[in-house]
């Protein structure tokens, strides 16, 4: 690796670090340094302030990598869980799993939200594969929009009849607070799903060739595309699942990735990880200290700085719309 990665994994350290001590109970590091941090800061620092700093990290890295992969899958560089109906599809799992499962435990929240974001994935890739050869690069975004607002419209209709409006709108509203220890522990899943994208990372490119190229080289193109979408679907649904809807992580990550080293997604990996994480972190930060001693909701955060950063990108030319 790089002496450069490793100068951003110091600085993803730091922010991390400060992350632990930041928030409305004084936790102080020189307290833990000297031994006089009391019973009570101890249980605070490692109930609460611990598992939401790794929370956002593992959810920060897995949403980048899944941004990252969709876009190499689906060749389309406007494209990320959150814009194609994936994200939308996890939330109408958790609106079945509340109605029909009021008291199941989180465990089958995740999984029914995971296999509704796998069948909202695939309809989506169905739709984009009716496109005509010639269809412009923005067609791909444009159909993931339209289909996730209908699911999100067909959510808010249900809920709004069965008086579920604010249930669902706190499981899709992206924030950290509600992070303590026993309940973020199932992000450590989206750590087995980025070793799996690293060890297929060399079909997942193949792949993204097409079709025909990935069949001449050997390669099983349907099982590889799938088992990529079925990653990118159930790493979005534990996200949301467990922390809420954080927008536009893996449509400008990835983005700013690709431009600064190419397309090698074994090479991306690692990068992509390191960013994620860094972003949702600060985003994190800003909605811990921006209106303290209260919270803005971290989605809130990542969609205003994501959407700056991603306009600028349009507006400079530096991603291809034709």
């Amino acid at each position: 690796m790089s002496r450069g990665w490793f100068g951003g994994l110091a600085v993803l350290l730091v922010l991390a670090i400060v992350s632990v001590f930041t928030g409305v109970s004084d936790l102080s590091p020189v307290d833990f340094l000297t031994g006089t941090a009391t019973d009570r800061q101890w249980l605070h620092l490692l109930a609460s302030r611990v598992p939401r700093t790794v929370a956002v990290l593992l959810a920060g890295a897995s949403l980048a990598l899944s941004g990252l992969l969709m876009q190499l899958l689906v060749r389309n560089r406007f494209v990320e869980p959150g814009t194609v109906g994936t994200s939308e599809s996890a939330g109408v799992g958790i609106l079945i799993a509340v109605m029909v499962f009021p008291t199941a435990p989180l465990v089958v929240k995740m999984v029914i939200a995971i296999v509704t974001a796998l069948i909202g994935t695939a309809l989506f890739l169905r739709l984009v594969r009716s496109l005509p050869p010639k269809a412009p690069v923005v067609a791909v975004p444009l159909i993931g929009i339209m289909l996730a607002g209908v699911i999100a419209a067909g959510t808010t209709f249900v809920a709004y009849r069965f008086d579920l409006m604010q249930t669902i709108g706190i499981w899709m509203q992206g924030d950290f607070s509600g992070v303590l220890r026993g309940r973020y522990e199932m992000l450590w899943l989206l750590a087995g799903m980025g070793l799996l994208l690293w060890l297929f990372a060399d079909r997942f490119t193949l792949a993204s060739l097409g079709q025909d190229h990935a069949r001449a080289l050997g390669l099983s193109y349907k099982a590889t595309l799938n088992l990529g979408l079925a990653l990118v679907a159930t790493s979005s649904a534990i996200t949301l699942v467990v922390v809420g809807g954080i927008g536009f992580v893996g449509l400008v990550v990835p983005n700013l990735i690709t431009l600064w080293r190419g397309d090698n997604l074994r090479r991306n990996i690692g990068w992509t990880a390191l960013a994620g994480s860094g972003f949702v972190l600060v985003c994190d930060l800003m909605s811990r200290t921006l209106n303290a001693p209260y919270e803005v909701p971290v989605g809130t955060v990542s969609g205003v700085l994501g959407g700056i950063v991603f306009l600028g990108l349009l507006l400079t030319g530096r991603m291809r719309t034709q």
